[in-house]
């Protein structure tokens, strides 16, 4: 069944209120923005599914669970319901699921912000953070499920912007972050997957290989689209990124 739209938010911790502490406010604006592009994406599918970087590819079936207790907060998240557990084709693990990663614990506390959100998962989906553009695209095609759906898409731009980001400074951040920042307002799937993964590393970019499973999965579905880009801002020297996107 057909990809009907995608959503691009970032991963920080900090976006956790309880984390932040009292630089909360600091991110009202990246929260609002997520918030938008999540209410947006459940408005437009019965079915998310959740992809994210993490050091190996891999699929998490509900119910999962994340927590934020190695950064310093006991918050712990979790998506999955009974109609999501009791849906055809699924099998439940054996055993206790396996933790989140910090990109899947992240998306799984944005769709908990909204009503029916942790339970219109129907997978989460990890993809490993070297994994080659091709190998992204086609994780990417391979995603469509038995209704029509949805991507909500976890990852930062890169970590470089300023000698006190987490990667010093690099000159060639902001050109990267800007051509990121002009693919998702226009939908340009192809740009994302030109996006150089060894660049990419050099910058700490996260989010290389989720845009690019986007990439495949919108390729793969075919159709005109189009994007609209909420946020674009990097207050830590990591840039934030925020986008809708929907067939046109």
């Amino acid at each position: 069944m057909p990809l009907v739209a995608a959503a691009v938010c970032p991963h920080p911790p900090l976006i956790v209120p309880e984390l932040a502490g009292a630089a909360a406010p600091e991110l009202d604006g990246l929260r609002a923005a997520c918030d938008a592009a999540v209410a947006r994406l459940l408005d437009s599918a019965y079915r998310i599914v959740v992809v994210g970087a993490a050091p190996d590819t891999r699929t998490y079936h509900p119910p999962c669970r994340g927590s934020l207790a190695p950064w310093g907060v006991g918050v712990e998240v979790a998506v999955g319901g009974p109609d999501v557990e009791g849906a055809p084709g699924h099998v439940r693990p054996a055993g206790p699921p396996a933790p989140l990663p910090l990109s899947l614990t992240i998306g799984a506390w944005l769709l908990r912000r909204h009503p029916g959100g942790p339970s219109a998962v129907a997978r989460m989906q990890a993809v490993a953070a070297d994994a080659p553009p091709a190998a992204a695209a086609a994780l990417g095609a391979d995603q469509s499920g038995e209704a029509d759906w949805a991507l909500l898409v976890m990852g930062d731009g890169s970590a470089c912007r300023g000698s006190q980001s987490p990667g010093y400074h690099d000159p060639r951040a902001e050109a990267y972050d800007e051509k990121v920042a002009r693919a998702l307002a226009d939908a340009d799937a192809e740009a994302l997957l030109g996006l150089d993964p060894a660049l990419s590393a050099q910058l700490r970019v996260a989010g290389r290989a989720p845009w690019q499973v986007l990439a495949g999965a919108v390729r793969a579905a075919g159709g005109d689209w189009r994007g609209t880009l909420r946020h674009d801002a990097a207050p830590y020297g990591v840039a934030y990124l925020v986008a809708s996107w929907e067939r046109a």
